[in-house]
């Protein structure tokens, strides 16, 4: 959907003409990419393509070069911008799982809402509870990460980023960390908060989930946003050469 299709207050992600090199390394070359809400954009593409650092540049984890980045059109590139106000709006899980070890699963859940947004301890592990309930871990409330399988630490990771209700959920290749047996289950979480309504911006190599849990694919190819559409069109019938080979690729491993 266009930028003059959409209606402005049905955007929460905004990139435009996004720049970023590591040294004389250009990794992001003029990005421009919009995110509306309720929507799930799923990001494709081979390593070093660019995915993990439009993710990091979009909170705020990398400096960009030149472009601009709205949140619900707010310019959140501006360098005079709140930091942590900003990133406190997005909710982000990177590949590693990053729980704290000293903390318990529940504390892990509860420790942004309570320090972060001042929400009562009561409060926070209610809705913690909730969710790890709904997810099958509310058994795993005490426990510690290291009493829990990979699928069960990234799936805590999940829900300590959406108990905040952030207005954008980042996910970069949440599964590759993962032994295949567990890919489904964080998968399906992910399919239950689109089903919930979250809007997320994810990065992922599992071309079946993409197709069935995205609403637009963009396909980054050496740092250049090459190709985006609704998955139906970039998987059944891509326009340009270069995703037809990386989709060959794919299917062909």
């Amino acid at each position: 959907m266009t930028a003059a299709e959409t209606p402005a207050s049905d955007v929460v992600l905004r990139v435009e003409g996004l720049y970023k090199s590591f040294g004389d390394t250009p990794v992001l070359r003029g990005i421009d990419l919009e995110v509306d809400q309720h929507q799930v954009v799923v990001a494709i593409g081979a390593s070093g393509s660019g995915k993990s650092t439009l993710l990091k540049t979009i909170n705020l984890l990398e400096q960009i070069d030149d472009g601009r980045i709205f949140l619900k059109g707010e310019d959140i590139s501006d360098p005079r911008i709140d930091v942590d106000r900003t990133r406190a709006r997005i909710g982000v899980v990177f590949q590693q799982f990053n729980l704290f070890p000293h903390l318990s699963v529940l504390d892990n859940v509860t420790l942004a809402s309570r320090k972060v947004h001042g929400v009562p301890r009561a409060e926070a592990e209610a809705t913690a509870v909730q969710w790890l309930e709904r997810i099958g871990l509310g058994a795993k409330v005490k426990d510690f990460p290291d009493r829990l399988s990979g699928g069960q630490q990234q799936r805590v990771a999940i829900i300590r980023a959406i108990v905040t209700n952030p207005e954008l959920l980042l996910l970069d290749e949440i599964t590759s960390a993962l032994d295949p047996l567990l890919v489904g289950e964080v998968l399906d979480l992910v399919t239950e908060l689109k089903a919930a309504g979250s809007t997320i911006l994810m990065t992922t190599h599992e071309m079946h989930f993409a197709r069935t849990v995205a609403d637009h694919i963009i396909f980054l190819n050496d740092g250049v946003l090459l190709e985006q559409g609704p998955p139906e069109q970039v998987f059944g019938d891509p326009r340009e050469e270069a995703t037809r080979q990386y989709l060959a690729r794919v299917h062909s491993g």
